[in-house]
């Protein structure tokens, strides 16, 4: 005899939704997939379900909400098909049940996969409201670099830099971007300097020449500028922290998708912006001074 909770012998399919916790579509889609038999129907030609189907749609139920794909329920389902030795409605098993352990190790593995996901996700929101701003969305091995940065004093614009270099060159060259930015948050004189050269290279307009004498001003300001920066970095040790991510890079410690050995006007030619002639020209001549030493 059935447990008091079983329903009806027969029963419409609103109710044998309502009891599987469930929709009538979504049963008629079983039927379509081939996932659910049709049953029995009654004098009226209305779907009658039993006992027997009762049991196979909460089996699939169950099975779908652990996210199990349909179709691998119903290939798990053929060893209950009709003319197998299974009993209708029984727990599934395929004829070979080597087929239902491979695709519960691969959904075993889709949701490892899942959870990671969630977790990263999770660390992301947590670093936000920690930073109390959009720096959490970046890697976590750029957000660490940031960790020690004073609150304030890292401006939007650092952070669209560093969101674009990363999208370019990866998350380690976006590590290693920020190292300028954690040496500017600790110099107002490094910071005002580097906003001065900033608006001369922005003022190297369409309207100016590539052989303007400006040009090749902006330049030497810009290497000038570099060096400066380079060696106030030194004398913090920042650069050793450079080193030491090139270290775990190396180790295979960071995962980078970037392209570490793109040069700085290969990097250029991607950024979703356009740059006048003459800007160009004076990277150009800036690069040439650097390599000068």
């Amino acid at each position: 005899m059935h447990p008091s909770f079983v329903p009806p012998r027969r029963v419409k399919i609103g109710d044998a939704a309502a009891f599987a916790g469930t929709t009538p579509r979504a049963i008629r889609h079983y039927h379509e997939i081939g996932l659910l038999p049709e049953p029995e129907r009654g004098g009226d030609d209305r779907r009658r379900y039993g006992y027997e189907d009762m049991v196979r749609l909460l089996w699939v139920r169950r099975m779908a909400d652990t996210g199990i794909a349909l179709d691998d329920i119903r290939d798990a389902f053929a060893g209950s098909a009709p003319g197998s030795s299974a009993p209708a409605g029984s727990v599934p098993r395929n004829s070979d049940d080597d087929d239902i352990a491979a695709v519960l190790e691969r959904l075993d593995e889709a949701l490892v996969a899942q959870e990671a996901e969630l977790r990263r996700q999770r660390a992301a929101v947590q670093r936000m409201r920690t930073q109390g701003s959009r720096a959490g969305l970046l890697s976590d091995v750029v957000t660490e670099r940031l960790a020690n940065v004073p609150e304030g004093s890292l401006r939007q614009a650092d952070l669209d830099t560093l969101l674009v270099t990363e999208r370019i060159f990866g998350p380690l060259g976006a590590a290693i971007q920020a190292t300028r930015f954690i040496a500017l948050a600790g110099s107002p004189d490094l910071r005002a300097e580097s906003d001065r050269v900033d608006a001369a290279e922005e003022a190297l307009d369409d309207t100016v020449a590539v052989d303007d004498p400006r040009v090749s001003q902006v330049a030497a300001e810009r290497h000038a500028f570099e060096q400066k920066l380079e060696a106030a970095m030194e004398e913090a040790g920042l650069d050793e922290g450079d080193e030491a991510l090139l270290d775990s890079w190396d180790a295979g410690e960071i995962s980078d998708t970037g392209q570490t050995s793109m040069s700085v006007l290969e990097a250029v030619g991607k950024m979703p912006y356009d740059f006048s002639p003459a800007r160009l020209r004076c990277m150009e001549l800036a690069v040439e001074l650097g390599a000068r030493g």
